[in-house]
């Protein structure tokens, strides 16, 4: 800082120092030459910027990272397959069901984005429209019970009949990722409470289960793009670490919270 006085605005230089009033805030010094004799000292708050330039850092690299394995998948089995007659067919078997789970994924992935991109666009007509919350809950009441055949938990819809003005496609997106976050995540045989109820002020959606929980220190950064508990940073787990996200999206598009 003292080194940037001392160019005396002769050179396009900056310098980024920590605010000594808050150690979260990032500010960028500038001085700059005007009129004959006068300096202007700027001083601006980077924060959100570097804030921003991190998350796209971190996008790109997690990007790479989700895309990774199902492409080496996908192209390791089709070198293998050239002599389909010396490969055994259990291999072969095997080798199709993992291309199909791969391309699978790498579907699910692109969908996901192009929905935070579609929900990143703010809108004018959110409050258009009445959504019957009971119905739409029935239908994802009927999805629970077929995704919950293999974990068979004990799932309770408590739903009041409280109808909100919003969008049908995004409140339905964000409750079904909640429902479905439950029952991949709560052990076999668990207990999970979905309710819908009227509260002071608004209404209120919730999951409730007994799994093992998030660790405190994860739930501030669990909304971010790809962001996943580290033990469950896994392809195979079959998530793509954007549900929440989504979620967080869906729901600020109705002046709500998570």
């Amino acid at each position: 800082f003292q080194k940037l006085l001392e160019l005396d605005g002769d050179a396009e230089e900056s310098v980024i120092a920590v605010s000594p009033m808050n150690d979260r805030i990032q500010l960028e010094f500038k001085v700059v030459r005007y009129a004959s004799k006068d300096r202007l000292l700027i001083a601006r708050d980077i924060t959100q910027t570097q804030k921003l330039q991190r998350m796209r850092r971190d996008f790109v690299a997690n990007v790479s990272h989700e895309l990774k394995t199902p492409l080496t998948v996908l192209q390791g089995y089709p070198e293998m397959m050239d002599d389909p007659q010396q490969t055994p067919p259990a291999m072969l078997k095997k080798a199709v069901e993992n291309m199909n789970a791969q391309s699978t994924r790498m579907s699910n992935l692109v969908d996901q984005l192009l929905t935070l991109s579609r929900m990143e666009t703010p809108s004018d007509d959110v409050f258009d429209h009445e959504v019957d919350m009971p119905a739409m809950l029935e239908q994802l009441q009927a999805e629970a019970k077929r995704l919950n055949e293999a974990k068979q938990h004990t799932i309770e819809f408590q739903v009041a009949p409280v109808r909100i003005y919003g969008k049908e496609n995004l409140l339905r997106s964000a409750m079904q990722n909640l429902i479905t976050n439950a029952i991949y995540y709560t052990p076999e045989g668990g207990n999970i409470t979905v309710s819908w109820k009227r509260v002071a002020g608004g209404a209120e959606f919730s999951v409730t289960d007994n799994g093992k929980g998030i660790p405190a220190e994860h739930l501030p950064r669990l909304t971010e793009r790809f962001y996943r508990v580290e033990d469950d940073r896994n392809s195979a787990s079959g998530g793509t670490g954007l549900g929440l996200s989504i979620v967080k999206h869906a729901i600020e598009h109705h002046n709500s919270q998570l």
